[in-house]
């Protein structure tokens, strides 16, 4: 093991690659099912999630140019708000990058077993645990290796995307009254376009992602903006394109319940069979997902550990300039939570994750869009009034949801971000009694 300065492997593509495959995991995959009881409010939902999310784009990319040689969100929330902001902020978006994994392992497994039901005879759990493991394995062979795979795997995830838009349009052609055949009758509500928002903003959580590796990007300050401004963009077209599709084409009861929707839907339109290989695509997809949130935790947990809110020990890089440790800590929580979580069916244990992650990602983006209200009041150049806006309008979307992920999420993030207090506390004491030996000789 080392601690040597990592090499800055991540170009333009990995980066936007680390965008759209964390974006496209396995949320757009299992959306359908989880957003049908709330009818068309998905589709309000849907909006305002990527309006709002188009604006939290914009925040880390500002970011980005403004601090070129930080070492991500990290660096750019500690710069402005303090250390207890950016460690509380960045410890819960840790947290939730392991619930996330364990999210795509478990969505994953519903779709594997679409393709090969043989491995139906498995227990779930082994299944979603060995492709959690699998994908650690690939991240320990360096950030390299974990960036082509996830170029490959983001290329292969937009086929079944475009599979579903091509259905879609065929049909608004061939049979139009398809579309009214399965409309949902649930009545559009505030209430319940705010909930559907706050599930499909799942879906959307990584377009940070290009940002939180950023001691691994080259150029960074043109590269990070660029990835994530085009990545986000680039996501939020597909999803809006595919969204639609499931939800007025199948039986708004029948979607509830599906464990792989896209499967269900071309088994319905195209017959028996013709979804199956869709399914190898999702696969892949989620697959992608799930190695780029690995690459994200460890780099992650390594940068925290080097700012010492983390023990020393889990910032050594192996030979390949992997962050072992950091890897092996993020796979083994996410197991826990694998674990924890079979007890509940595939779409009640989906919804339920992923409502928790979403509520603690949120602190990070509020602290994010926070920064740059502190950079316009600071005046810091190049500091134009739309640092204010973007400010302004990044934290209104985050307290939006805030109302939208009810109180009992929000109570979870808030029980997350105060847990990670102790841990710093004790990480930066043992950092300080490491030091007075030394500086005392």
């Amino acid at each position: 093991m080392t601690s040597e300065r990592p090499r800055r492997e991540l170009g333009f593509w990995m980066c936007t690659a680390l965008v759209v495959g964390n974006t496209i995991g396995m949320g757009i995959f299992m959306m359908p099912a989880a957003l049908a009881p709330y009818g068309l409010n998905a589709l309000t939902g849907w909006g305002i999630t990527v309006v709002g999310c188009m604006f939290l784009a914009r925040v880390f990319a500002r970011l980005a140019r403004h601090y070129p040689s930080a070492d991500g969100p990290y660096a750019y929330i500690r710069s402005t708000l303090g250390h207890w902001p950016a460690f509380l902020s960045m410890w819960s978006y840790w947290v939730s990058n392991w619930i996330t994994n364990a999210t795509l392992a478990v969505s994953v497994v519903g779709y594997l077993v679409a393709i090969a039901p043989p491995l139906a005879r498995f227990p779930p759990a082994l299944l979603a645990l060995a492709l959690l493991w699998l994908l650690v394995v690939v991240n320990l062979l360096g950030t390299r290796a974990g960036g082509r795979v996830q170029v490959a795997c983001t290329a292969l995830k937009l086929l079944p995307m475009l599979v579903v838009v091509l259905l879609g349009a065929t049909l608004l052609f061939t049979d139009p009254g398809a579309y009214a055949r399965s409309v949902p009758a649930t009545a559009i509500t505030f209430p319940q376009t705010m909930a559907a928002s706050t599930i499909a903003l799942f879906a959307m959580l990584g377009l940070e992602s290009a940002s939180v590796p950023a001691g691994r990007v080259r150029e960074p300050g043109r590269n990070i903006p660029r990835a994530t401004l085009i990545g986000t963009l680039l996501t939020a077209v597909i999803y809006i394109l595919v969204s639609t599709v499931p939800l007025l084409l199948l039986p708004q009861a029948e979607l509830a319940q599906s464990s792989a929707p896209f499967v269900d839907l071309l088994e319905r339109q195209l017959g028996e069979g013709n979804g199956r290989w869709v399914a190898l695509f999702v696969v892949v997809s989620g697959l992608g997902a799930l190695n780029g949130w690995t690459l994200i935790g460890g780099n992650l947990t390594a940068t925290m550990a080097t700012q010492g809110d983390f023990p020393a020990a889990f910032a050594k890089l192996n030979s390949r300039g992997a962050p072992a440790r950091a890897l092996a800590i993020t796979g083994l929580l996410a197991s826990a939570m694998i674990l924890m979580n079979y007890s509940r069916s595939m779409v009640e244990g989906f919804v339920f994750l992923s409502t928790i992650v979403t509520a603690a990602n949120l602190p990070l983006y509020l602290c994010a869009s926070l920064a740059l209200i502190v950079l316009w009041r600071r005046g810091e150049r190049p500091a134009g009034s739309d640092l204010q806006v973007l400010g302004l309008a990044g934290t209104a979307y985050v307290v939006l949801t805030f109302y939208g992920v009810g109180h009992v999420p929000f109570l979870w993030a808030l029980a997350l971000a105060v847990a990670g207090v102790p841990i710093s506390l004790w990480s930066r004491r043992g950092e300080r009694v490491q030091r007075a030996p030394s500086a005392a000789s």
